[in-house]
């Protein structure tokens, strides 16, 4: 009842008061992208969504439109250093995550979950199924991201994915949506090149 009816109100609700409250700092964001760097604002992706479908991610583009658009950036040789000053500071304080509302609000993603893999990190993918991860709505934070975010290595991070499943509810996503404010103000388990990063 939670997970398919009540987590889905509660995400359409959020994320379009999200997406009213946050029109004009994403504007501002927009401009200041065109303005850092050549190429369009936002950045599109192929995912992994509920049970293993495909949906495309919708961000603000952070990285030179050079940069391979399907390589996790751990496998990026020399990721950090393609970026700019401004690239640096959205991605660290995951302002570059805002326009995932979008997802949220249509349904691909939601705001609690295991974030959505690339559509080729079959490694990520194989350890999920492990834990029933694949079978849950990916989202815009997750366990995983207040317990290291990029830092976790991949089979650590799907048994903390795994751990989200294993708790779903109403309070232990409050936990995780709470936790994640701390998470990003401090900028922690942020690390250029590290496996969930893109």
């Amino acid at each position: 009842m939670y997970q398919k009816v009540v987590k889905r109100i509660i995400d359409i609700l959020l994320s379009g008061i999200g997406i009213i409250v946050t029109a004009i700092p994403m504007l501002v964001v927009a401009l200041l992208i065109k303005k850092d760097s050549p190429g369009p604002v936002f950045f599109k992706q192929k995912r992994v969504g509920i049970h293993k479908t495909h949906f495309m991610i919708i961000k603000f583009r952070s990285m030179p439109v050079t940069a391979p658009s399907d390589t996790p950036t751990h496998m990026l040789a020399g990721a950090a250093s393609l970026l700019s000053p401004f690239q640096e500071k959205i991605r660290k304080y995951s302002i570059d995550e805002i326009p995932q509302l979008f997802n949220i609000f249509a349904g691909s993603m939601s705001f609690v979950g295991p974030r959505p893999a690339l559509w080729n990190q079959y490694d990520l993918i194989a350890e999920r199924d492990k834990y029933g991860a694949n079978d849950v709505k990916p989202g815009l934070t997750g366990w995983a991201q207040i317990n290291g975010r990029d830092e976790l290595a991949i089979d650590v991070k799907a048994a903390y994915d795994g751990e989200y499943v294993r708790n779903l509810s109403f309070l232990f996503d409050l936990k995780c949506f709470f936790g994640t404010f701390f998470k990003v103000a401090k900028a922690e388990g942020v690390s250029e090149g590290g496996p969930n990063r893109r």
